[in-house]
């Protein structure tokens, strides 16, 4: 066998680390890094930097900077931003940063450079702030920054073969309000679990009972592969409030699927069929949690004073028992397997409630409803109209019939009313000024709609109109704005 090479200027004098170790640090060298995970040295002599430089797809053991900027100011360099990647190149590409000198959104007429307009001064988005993964058409998931937030903590990672049920990764970190630089943290650990889960699963001696074990299993290594992510981008391990973010993912395989959660973040078994019953396949790690099982209902305790304190997170800080709840189910029945951010269960949290509100999202989209990824942007599209008061981050797995990804609309151009001819006067006597985009609505009656510049992988589809979803029975107060750790 052939000794890997670890790059130029290596020493092999005697003292000198082995070649399994980083030549720089004397860290432990993976088979397969291109990168060492603790002092980023580039093991191919330059070639994974340049490869990466160029737009190619981030390989294992690629750290993500712990640099960062002001909340709110932050861009896809300086918090680590490499955009929706997976490992597996045939599946979904790098997303770039938003190119220069792109119109400026905002006043139509300026262009972006080097990150703001030079006619208004407007920021050019972060493409965190809004994307989409697709791995497989029967497996997608959207992540949006929401109304309140100035950045988008949440983060997910999802990986799929292309055999419908064959073997899939849904990995979702929602990353605690109060803590420092946790979005960087949620980035890092989605990345690293899923590079753990997305290996194939041992299937011991092939019984259900040994299978499950072994993806519970793999689900565990996954949570301490992102607790070791998320304290390798923790810079300062003295802050007040360390970077830290809540544990949720699936694994598919072979149409069995094993869930497990650290945190708050949900995973739920939506069946079409109205008879059978929907469940929440995970159990928060939460103070509302503690007070359902003391007895309270599940609408008090969700929306108590409080009620987003989290008893478990991923952290320097974490407490030692970081073992994920977890929950199986054969996936026999047609239906969605959904994992996502308390940004969505926030506004509908009970399992049938949830199950209701995907029935009528669907019946809103019509052709193109049992699509994965239509039907994830329309329940994130629902939370947006319900205020947004948090990041939300909606994966899907479809079981049955998938539809095909839909075209998009075609809008015939509106021509402009005529304008009246210069000194026609209105009834009232008062030259009239023409339409106005605003007739029939008091200024500061309508609030401005959030922004929707969504950045998918190559030949994903672009973001549905946003429209009202019908009533259907949530949870009528409105949530904390974001959680706290204790």
């Amino acid at each position: 066998m052939t000794t890997p090479s670890v790059g130029p200027g290596a020493s092999t004098a005697p003292g000198s680390p082995p070649a399994s170790a980083c030549p720089n640090c004397g860290a432990a060298r993976p088979a397969d890094a291109l990168f060492c995970e603790e002092c980023s040295y580039d093991f191919t002599g330059g070639r994974a930097t340049s490869q990466l430089a160029s737009g190619g797809v981030a390989p294992r053991g690629v750290p993500v900077d712990p640099v960062t900027a002001e909340a709110g100011s932050e861009s896809p360099l300086d918090v680590g931003w490499t955009g929706p990647v997976s490992r597996r190149v045939e599946t979904v590409a790098l997303v770039p940063p938003p190119p220069a000198g792109v119109l400026c959104a905002q006043c139509g007429e300026g262009h972006y450079e080097d990150g703001y307009c030079d006619n208004c001064g407007t920021k050019q988005r972060d493409p965190r702030d809004h994307f989409a993964e697709e791995p497989a058409p029967w497996v997608a998931g959207v992540c949006d920054i929401g109304i309140r937030h100035s950045r988008n903590e949440d983060a997910m990672a999802l990986h799929a073969d292309p055999a419908q049920l064959s073997f899939a990764v849904l990995v979702v970190c929602d990353g605690v309000s109060n803590s420092t630089d946790s979005h960087i943290a949620s980035l890092a650990a989605s990345r690293a679990a899923r590079d753990v889960l997305d290996d194939p699963v041992a299937r011991g001696m092939g019984t259900r009972t040994a299978i499950v074990a072994s993806m519970a299993a793999r689900l565990d290594e996954s949570v301490q592969a992102a607790l070791a992510a998320v304290v390798a981008t923790t810079a300062d391990r003295e802050v007040e409030n360390p970077p830290s973010c809540t544990f949720v993912a699936a694994i598919i395989d072979d149409g069995l699927a094993v869930v497990g959660n650290v945190g708050d973040s949900r995973a739920y078994w939506l069946p079409d069929d109205p008879a059978a019953p929907a469940r929440q396949l995970t159990r928060d790690d939460s103070f509302a949690a503690e007070q359902i099982s003391a007895g309270m209902s599940r609408e008090e305790a969700e929306t108590s004073p409080g009620a987003h304190a989290i008893t478990r997170w991923l952290g320097v800080d974490a407490p030692e028992d970081l073992t994920p709840h977890t929950a199986d189910l054969d996936l026999v029945d047609d239906g969605w397997l959904m994992v996502c951010s308390d940004g969505l269960w926030n506004y509908c949290s009970d399992a049938t409630d949830l199950r209701a509100l995907v029935h009528a999202t669907m019946a809103r989209l019509g052709t193109g409803a049992r699509h994965p990824w239509s039907l994830a942007q329309g329940l994130t599209d629902f939370a947006l109209e319900r205020g947004g008061m948090d990041n939300i981050t909606v994966t899907l797995a479809r079981v049955g019939a998938v539809d095909p990804k839909p075209e998009p609309p075609v809008v015939a151009p509106v021509e402009p009313p005529a304008s009246p001819q210069a000194g026609v006067s209105t009834p009232g006597g008062t030259p009239s000024p023409g339409p106005h985009p605003a007739d029939g609505v008091e200024s500061g009656d309508a609030p401005e709609s959030p922004p929707t510049a969504t950045l998918p992988p190559p030949d994903s589809p672009q973001t549905p109109d946003r429209s009202t979803t019908p009533e259907v029975a949530t949870d009528d107060a409105a949530p904390d704005d974001g959680k706290d750790t204790p």
